[in-house]
């Protein structure tokens, strides 16, 4: 599946979690799932705990994050410095 087949999946409803992007129409948003795998879960987890989602909708959040991030820099990003 392309890149662009995967980016189609994400949509955004102003009336569903104020606009932020949500996969397929559900009230599963993008957030939700990026923050599922930064946090170590594995694409098999997130699917039995979410059985409506599918393989192609996680992948669809990596390219979605991809996508942003190609067009932004990390100094618009708020880190710590730890070191």
């Amino acid at each position: 599946m392309s890149e662009q087949q995967l980016l189609e999946r994400i949509t955004c409803n102003a009336g569903i979690f104020g606009g932020k992007p949500i996969i397929r129409g559900m009230r599963i948003s993008v957030e939700l799932v990026l923050g599922l795998l930064a946090q170590g879960e594995s694409t098999e987890t997130i699917l039995e705990d979410y059985p409506d989602l599918t393989r192609e909708d996680v992948q669809a959040c990596l390219a979605y994050a991809r996508a942003v991030i190609a067009h932004d820099v990390l100094d618009a990003v708020q880190v710590s410095p730890k070191y």
